[in-house]
């Protein structure tokens, strides 16, 4: 963005699509007198993971490297596509615009990237920065071209709480640093064409920044050119502050770019513009500096927010951003809420994108682990002695990225909640949070359901009545909700995530008596409009005599159901993300034996 205080004096290539491609190319818990004794950590993926996660040191050199390197890849270029009315070569990438606080978007972030390429020679680093935006606190939603090609856990830092960038001596200006646990990308990003450009990055330890919301995958009014908020739409950057100088703004800025219509940006970029995939907004460029307000190089994967959520994300501009007819291009979020959402609920319990499975073996009670490989299983892993439950239930209250466990206490009926402290590798000591549910009937950990980026609990009574219990992101809950009555006619409530592809966490149930089995398709809001109207998925479902409901297991971005046979054989229930009776694909067998297990997560 121009204008505003003085320019940042370093030169520094900012990440662009293709070119970052090419240039990168245990002590247990005290938990004896509730129940369980889990072993700590939990598994070797958690230890090594722990054992790993760089020092503060560490973040402040890579931040350091990659304010010194230079990108010698170059800008990246498309040559000129007919069918539009902007001559000019592509890069994607505020020119114009104000002076912003991170106080007024708590939630932007600094990534920083790094690779001196196995070498001590410092002459071939290189290093890039992109934007990005909080929306939960592990988790940061960004541009694929600026996550594809990177090892952002080996190389990455994640700067929040700072308005400015931070200092060649190392100054944070009172920024937190924050190491990267892992890294997702649009499977279907395409480079060259710029498309599917979301990614979200996770964080190995939660931070306060305030999360912003994605808007959902039914919004139109926000791209709508006619409505006030689309026309008041605002962008937030580090970005270069003019297309004649590769600096970039060493203070937060934001401007105003009205969004345009899908025919005003196709008109402007032919079929470089892919509709429904991207929005592009701003006024018209000028030409030159004077009299353009748009996106620039540094600006990458930063948000476009209207009324308090991301719209879009930045993906990409002209060359030098201020060619005459010109817009800004976003990922427009509403297309991708569905892909992005599981992957800000996604722990698991070895970190690689796939929901893994917990179950307990009834002979013995011994409590044990099975990693997805995707459509199998791994070998299962013992998690000790889990004597003295009667509910396990898979989650991760606190937001912290690593996946916590709620259980309930058989003799007392008492809930608790277990965590795994990453900063020393053991489990904090278990915390009630809820006193006698022996009459409970159903309780579910579905995620977040009232649409507010934290993780909610579901509880039927031994009357029949849904009760839902908004998280607070802390392992606590507020008031509970009454959602309504009649819940006693399934024998079986459960889901995790979000089925349908709309960005909002569902729940599945079968009736005890037909067997049939309803979607009920979450609203983001809370009370009796949770849930939409129930929508039957399968019919006479009573074969089976236990289900999980965990998450993301095959790794597609949606969630799935796993199911068991009075035999013993579980099968796999891939999503489909339809909201129909073709929600799940055909089933498929996970193995045999697992009549053996009376506890599902």
């Amino acid at each position: 963005m121009s204008g505003g205080a003085g320019r940042h004096r370093r030169r520094l290539r900012i990440a662009l699509p293709v070119a970052v491609a090419a240039a990168l190319l245990t002590t247990s818990a005290n938990a004896a007198t509730v129940g369980p004794e889990p072993l700590a950590p939990a598994t070797a993926a958690t230890a090594a993971t722990v054992a790993s996660t760089p020092s503060q040191a560490e973040l402040e050199q890579r931040i350091a490297g990659a304010i010194a390197a230079e990108d010698t890849s170059g800008t990246t270029t498309r040559s000129p596509m007919s069918g539009g009315s902007v001559d000019s070569t592509v890069s994607p990438m505020i020119i114009g615009g104000t002076t912003t606080t991170i106080t007024s978007a708590p939630w932007m972030a600094q990534l920083w990237y790094t690779d001196d390429q196995g070498t001590t020679d410092t002459s071939d680093d290189t290093g890039f920065f992109c934007g990005g935006a909080v929306v939960a606190p592990t988790k940061i939603l960004t541009a694929a071209h600026c996550v594809k090609g990177a090892d952002w856990a080996k190389g990455g830092a994640v700067v929040t709480g700072a308005t400015q960038l931070p200092s060649d001596d190392g100054d944070l200006h009172g920024g937190t640093a924050t190491a990267v646990l892992r890294q997702w990308y649009h499977p279907s990003y395409n480079a060259d064409a710029i498309d599917n450009d979301i990614a979200v990055l996770t964080l190995a330890a939660p931070v306060k920044a305030t999360p912003i919301r994605m808007t959902t995958s039914t919004d139109t009014a926000s791209y709508d050119p006619a409505t006030t908020g689309a026309k008041s739409a605002k962008v937030y950057g580090w970005g270069r502050t003019s297309s004649t100088s590769d600096d970039v703004s060493p203070t937060l800025k934001t401007a105003t770019l009205p969004i345009k219509s899908d025919t005003t940006c196709a008109a402007a970029y032919g079929s470089w513009f892919i509709k429904g995939h991207m929005t592009c907004a701003g006024p018209p460029a000028s030409g030159t500096d004077s009299g353009t307000t748009a996106i620039c190089s540094g600006d990458s994967g930063g948000p476009l927010v209207v009324n308090g959520r991301i719209v879009g994300v930045v993906s990409w501009n002209v060359t030098d951003c201020v060619a005459k007819g010109a817009y800004s291009v976003f990922t427009k979020v509403s297309k991708y809420v569905g892909a992005a959402y599981p992957r800000v609920d996604d722990t698991n319990l070895n970190f690689d994108h796939k929901a893994d499975l917990w179950m307990r073996k009834s002979s013995t009670k011994v409590g044990y682990e099975q990693d997805s490989k995707g459509t199998t299983l791994g070998a299962r892993q013992s998690w000790g002695d889990w004597n003295g439950v009667n509910l396990v239930r898979q989650t991760d209250l606190n937001r912290d990225g690593y996946q916590d466990l709620m259980y309930r206490v058989s003799a007392t009926g008492d809930v608790y909640w277990l965590r795994f402290l990453p900063s020393t590798g053991t489990w904090a000591d278990p915390k009630k949070v809820f006193t006698d549910w022996r009459t409970r009937t159903r309780i579910v950990t579905p995620g977040d359901v009232t649409g507010d980026y934290k993780p909610d609990l579901l509880s039927v009574d031994s009357a029949g009545v849904l009760w839902i219990y908004p998280g607070k992101g802390d392992g606590s809950f507020a008031t509970r909700v009454r959602v309504g009555g009649g819940w006693s006619q399934y024998n079986q409530l459960l889901g995790h995530g979000d089925f349908t592809g709309d960005g909002k966490a569902d729940v599945l149930a079968r009736n005890k008596s037909t067997g049939d089995l309803y979607l009920y398709k979450g609203t983001g809001k809370s009370g009796t409009g949770v849930f939409a109207a129930r929508v039957k998925v399968r019919t006479n479902w009573s074969g089976y005599n236990a289900f999980d409901a965990v998450g993301d297991i095959t790794g597609d971005g949606r969630a799935d159901l796993v199911a068991r046979t009075a035999g013993g054989t579980l099968y796999l229930y891939k999503g489909t993300g339809k909201a129909t009776s073709e929600i799940f694909a055909t089933r498929t067998s996970m193995g045999t034996g697992f009549q053996q297990y009376d506890i599902f997560g």
